[in-house]
């Protein structure tokens, strides 16, 4: 070693790491990308913030503090006018203070909106692809410029805690970006191969006009992907977000104007069931972009299937009772770490989340101890604050829903653990206790519990097969996780389930865009997987284009062949 060679200075032995990484040719290496550029050349990386700069996180906070003049306000839009209605408060999960008033549409707004997509898809389907590709570039930059009011509306209207605010703003910017750099690779025409004397083209053309149906738990970023895929695939849109997040659709929609989406392409219909009902319903539609409940989605379906007139696609990501499985190898300091993020992060409101933990039983009370002891340390409340890590659920029929659930398990006498023994909840506001509930077999967990509570159970190594089996017997496909140090382990768990995303060794949630395609099977979504490469051809249709051009005398570029 360079310690044991008596022809290195002692000096040079002794040097501070910090003193050689400040050499300028070695503050970095060439070939690793910085992170802006991990995408390059196709696409640019959204930016991030370091939390532990003091500076920037102050300079965030403050932005988003200042950001929002007033309550806002969110209508209907249609053709770029504005619905007018009677208009209702948005009070905040955090506080029930007032952030804002929308007005809703309901079937006679869902109608003139179609009628106006339909007007407008032929102008817009006629433009280039390389020009509705730069116009998403141009809604990520609008994005960037109006980073701090989408964090404060995130924060305010969706009861976001800062770094999952500042999480989904990125992926709405990723989505952008890599949608236009996906739609200059994928949608242009490609060169089929044939005889000479014809040419064959096979070419890509918008549906028509799409229903895009978004959630509430990534209002900006979901709502966004949708609403920026089937764009720049050449579809007219009629976006139809959720009740609870409208002021923060109504911005982006707003936003994608802006930056030059053509009005007549781009119409927002806030309003409930109903409302959304009437869209899918409408035989002019001619595709459906949902996310959401597994239920919503069959209703969705049917009503596709039951209309007259051409078939249209349905694209949909649903839930999942997301598993995660835990030998005896892994590392209960990791195991650890990542169940409670998969868990607690986001009050439990991401589809991706961990619902029920499998622990193999010789580790498992060891385990589940840590568990508990690491959720008591989370601290509940105002997720402004950048000290919190749980927020309040979306509002109050979520909380009445999980309140009831954990008062059931209470009675059964299988509550493990729940915050609210240790602490008092923040009130006002909709805050619902972290909870660990224990249960005999992973069949019993027959629901997705959409907050912050984790369902465990234990199994023994050689009932591993059948522990897989109860775990896929819930018809739901979507996020796995699997925490073990034994290769052929971990690919036999794999080999044996379906779901979309599997994640071993980390935690389950976060699919980065670009990196991890999202999306699962079964009861759990259509696919293709949203953030992925086959994600944009689902929302176009497609065209062959045959010429004879030896009708016109031969076939020219014969004479350029070389001998």
């Amino acid at each position: 070693s360079v310690a044991a060679d008596r022809n290195v200075p002692m000096a040079k032995i002794l040097k501070r790491p910090w003193e050689w990484i400040a050499v300028p040719a070695q503050a970095r290496h060439p070939k690793i990308a910085r992170p802006g550029e991990l995408y390059a050349p196709a696409r640019r990386n959204s930016p991030g913030i370091e939390f532990g700069h003091a500076a920037s996180l102050d300079a965030l906070r403050h932005g988003a503090a200042t950001a929002l003049a007033g309550p806002q306000q969110a209508a209907p839009l249609i053709a770029g006018q504005r619905g007018a209605g009677i208009a209702r408060a948005v009070l905040s999960p955090i506080d029930a203070s007032v952030v804002g008033q929308v007005v809703e549409g309901d079937e006679v707004t869902a109608k003139a909106a179609v009628t106006a997509a339909v007007a407008g898809v032929a102008s817009w389907s006629g433009r280039p692809v390389a020009e509705r590709a730069a116009l998403l570039e141009r809604a990520a930059e609008a994005l960037e410029s109006n980073r701090d009011r989408l964090i404060a509306l995130l924060q305010t209207e969706g009861g976001k805690t800062l770094d999952d605010a500042l999480a989904e703003w990125r992926e709405a910017v990723d989505y952008c970006r890599y949608y236009a750099a996906q739609a200059r690779r994928t949608l242009i025409p490609e060169a089929m191969p044939g005889p000479t004397g014809e040419t064959n083209e096979l070419r890509y053309r918008g549906r028509g006009v799409f229903v895009c149906i978004s959630p509430w738990n990534f209002p900006l970023a979901i709502f966004l992907g949708q609403v920026a895929a089937a764009l720049v695939a050449g579809n007219s849109v009629v976006a139809k977000p959720a009740e609870q997040t409208l002021l923060i659709a109504d911005l982006a929609v707003t936003l994608l104007h802006e930056a030059g989406v053509a009005p007549e392409a781009l119409h927002l219909v806030p309003g409930d069931g109903a409302t959304g009902a009437a869209l899918v319903a409408d035989p002019r539609i001619a595709g459906v972009a949902f996310t959401g409940s597994t239920a919503v989605g069959h209703a969705i379906n049917r009503a596709l299937a039951a209309r007259d007139g051409p078939i249209a696609p349905l694209i949909a990501e649903t839930g999942g009772i997301n598993a995660m499985i835990v030998d005896a190898t892994a590392l209960p300091e990791q195991v650890t770490d990542d169940v409670v993020t998969s868990v607690f992060r986001s009050a439990g409101q991401r589809c991706s989340a961990l619902r029920l933990l499998c622990v193999q039983d010789d580790v498992a009370d060891r385990l589940i101890a840590m568990i508990a002891g690491a959720a008591r340390a989370l601290q509940i409340g105002d997720p402004r604050d950048p000290a919190t890590h749980v927020g309040p659920v979306i509002d109050a029929e979520a909380k009445t829903r999980l309140d009831r659930w954990l008062a059931d398990m209470e009675k059964a006498g299988r509550v493990v653990f729940r915050a609210d023994r240790h602490v008092s909840l923040p009130a006002p506001g909709l805050y619902v206790p972290p909870a660990i509930v224990a249960l005999d077999r992973a069949r019993d967990l027959t629901e997705e519990v959409f907050g912050p509570i984790l369902h465990v159970v234990r199994f023994r190594p050689d009932r591993l097969d059948a522990l897989l089996d109860e775990i896929a017997g819930n018809g739901t496909a979507l996020t796995l996780g699997i925490h073990s140090r034994i290769d052929n382990r971990v690919a036999h768990v794999v080999a044996r389930m379906t779901n979309g995303n599997v994640y071993v060794n980390r935690s389950m949630i976060g699919a980065v865009v670009g990196t991890q395609p999202f999306g699962g099977s079964g009861l759990s979504g259509t696919g293709p997987k949203a953030g992925g490469p086959n994600y944009l051809r689902r929302f176009a249709t497609e065209q062959t284009f045959t010429v004879n051009s030896a009708a016109a005398g031969g076939n020219a570029t014969l004479l350029a062949v070389d001998d």
